[in-house]
């Protein structure tokens, strides 16, 4: 019997759930495909299965970060304007979305995450931002809003272990900010 066949352990399922983070975290998988690849780590029955996930990537050491070559968003402004960030773009571990009579959509389905940890903080005056985040995903939103709204729609779906956690803070003023989850679009497998 092969290495590859034999049975797997959760401890194999979890070190390649951390290994899948270090390569979000690079730059290397957007949340979706994290998302996918982490839900099918825990289904796996076999290391042959658990490798299967990872083969397109190459080895990490944990104490050699990689950076990405895209540059992350810090700061996403809308001024009677608009701005749309979806498909692949890179979030920093703090950013501030600023939506003064315009309008901000932000999609973080397919974001690559600078940190494991990431914080958004949003001020909406006269003007909307909308949050998309995958389901399993950790996120905590807080904040106030006045004369506006503040619609918080996140999945009660599990969070997936080894998932990024999102931080979003809200501030609206005449305006409004919506955070939803949505399921990730369907990857190959």
């Amino acid at each position: 019997m092969s290495e590859l066949a034999l049975r797997a352990g959760d401890a194999d399922r979890d070190r390649v759930a951390a290994g899948l983070r270090d390569h979000l975290v690079a730059g290397r998988l957007t949340l979706d495909e994290f998302v996918e690849r982490v839900d099918r780590a825990h289904e796996a029955r076999t290391l042959a299965e658990l490798e299967e996930l990872t083969r397109d990537l190459p080895a990490v050491e944990p104490s050699a970060p990689v950076q990405s070559r895209r540059k992350a968003s810090s700061w996403i402004v809308a001024v009677m304007s608009g701005s749309d960030r979806r498909r692949r773009w890179r979030l920093a571990a703090k950013t501030t979305v600023v939506a003064v009579m315009g309008g901000a959509n932000l999609d973080l389905r397919q974001a690559e995450l600078e940190a494991a940890e990431s914080e958004l903080t949003i001020y909406a005056v006269m003007g909307g931002v909308n949050v998309i985040v995958p389901e399993g995903i950790d996120v905590d939103v807080s904040g106030i809003a006045v004369m506006g709204g503040k619609d918080v729609r996140v999945s009660d779906a599990p969070v997936r272990p080894g998932a990024p956690f999102v931080r979003i803070r809200v501030y609206a003023v005449m305006g409004g900010v919506s955070v939803r989850s949505k399921r990730g679009r369907e990857l190959p497998r």
